[in-house]
C-alpha cells in the first residue's frame, strides 16, 4: 500500500538528569535537541497534502514550548524537582527517566493528541545519538 510522508524538524534547548544511572547523565546537564515529526496518510488531503507544514509547525512549537523547551525536564520522582519549582525554576516532570527515548514517545504522543497522524517521532539529543517512537 502507498504511502505519504512528511517531516517537521523543532529545535529546543533543555536540561535534564537520569536516575538510577551511573554517568555523565546522572548529572544535571542541557542539550540543544533536535526533533522530528513523521506525519502519514496513505492519501492526500483536498489541498494534495498530508498535512499544513504551517499548522504542525504552529501546534507542535505551541507544545514544544509549553512542555520541553527551556525547562529542566525531571523524572516526577526527582528529589529536585520540589527544589527547582521552589525556586522559581521552569520544569517539566515525566512519569518515566527523561530519556531521549521518553522524550521521542512524548512528542509521539503530543501529536496525536493533537489531531496529527503522527507515524513516527525521532528525539536528537545530540548531533550524533537519537532515539524514535512509533506505534
Amino acid at each position: 500500500m502507498a504511502k505519504y510522508r512528511i517531516k517537521k524538524t523543532f529545535h529546543v534547548a533543555y536540561g535534564h538528569r537520569l536516575l538510577n544511572y551511573k554517568g555523565k547523565c546522572e548529572n544535571l546537564h542541557g542539550h540543544n535537541g533536535l526533533i522530528e515529526v513523521t506525519l502519514e496518510a496513505p492519501e492526500l488531503n483536498g489541498e494534495k497534502m498530508v498535512a499544513d507544514f504551517t499548522e504542525i509547525g504552529r501546534a507542535m512549537k505551541d507544545w514544544l514550548d509549553g512542555s520541553i523547551d527551556h525547562k529542566v525536564v525531571l523524572a516526577k520522582n526527582d528529589p529536585l524537582a520540589g527544589t527547582l519549582a521552589a525556586a522559581g525554576q521552569a520544569c517539566y516532570l515525566t512519569d518515566d527517566n527523561p530519556t531521549a527515548e521518553t522524550l521521542a514517545r512524548l512528542v509521539y504522543k503530543a501529536a496525536r493528541d493533537l489531531g496529527f497522524p503522527a507515524a513516527e517521532a525521532a528525539f536528537w539529543e545530540t548531533p550524533t545519538s537519537m532515539a524514535s517512537y512509533s506505534e
